[in-house]
């Protein structure tokens, strides 16, 4: 996050050296505001920069045996532009090689699953799942390893996890 500071920084500095040069081409005769709102949108642009690509940086950064398996883009108001070109900020990773069959019942599936969510400080949580096959029903386990089934859900047979898991 430091380093963010800073490369916005340094990118609204080099915008106004720009609007700087503008004004010393033009002999001083553009305005003097122009600076300001040259680093202003300087600083913004990049900001929206690094919005826009953190699905690819986070992607990129992770193991080769993590799979995302599902993406989510949301159009927020006090960021405008997200309206036009919604950014993914939600992503669902699945550790592959914590997915174990259960002796018990073979179609029944243990699997690790990592929600990243973008913020400035950066949101992980994790969390252990069991997926049936057959009925394509996924649920939580709880910190003592017991099915929370206020979380079961139905996943749909072209669901990207369903057809990484059970196919």
């Amino acid at each position: 996050m430091f380093w963010n500071f800073v490369a916005t920084i340094v990118c609204g500095l080099g915008a106004a050296g720009i609007a700087m040069g503008i004004r010393a081409a033009t002999r001083n005769k553009a305005p003097r505001w122009l600076i300001p709102v040259f680093a202003g949108l300087g600083m913004m642009g990049f900001q929206i920069y690094m919005e826009y690509n953190w699905y690819d940086h986070m992607t990129t950064r992770m193991p080769p045996e993590s799979v995302v398996v599902s993406t989510e883009a949301q159009a927020e108001f006090w960021r405008p532009w997200s309206f036009f070109y919604p950014q993914i900020n939600r992503i669902t990773v699945l550790d592959t090689s914590s997915v174990r069959r259960s002796a018990a019942s073979p179609e029944t599936v243990r699997l690790q699953l990592h929600h990243f969510r973008q913020t400035y400080g950066g949101r992980v949580s994790s969390g252990t799942w069991l997926l049936n096959c057959p009925s394509r029903e996924l649920v939580a386990l709880d910190e003592n390893g017991k099915p929370d089934t206020s979380e079961a859900r139905r996943l749909g047979p072209q669901d990207a996890l369903f057809q990484r898991v059970c196919n």
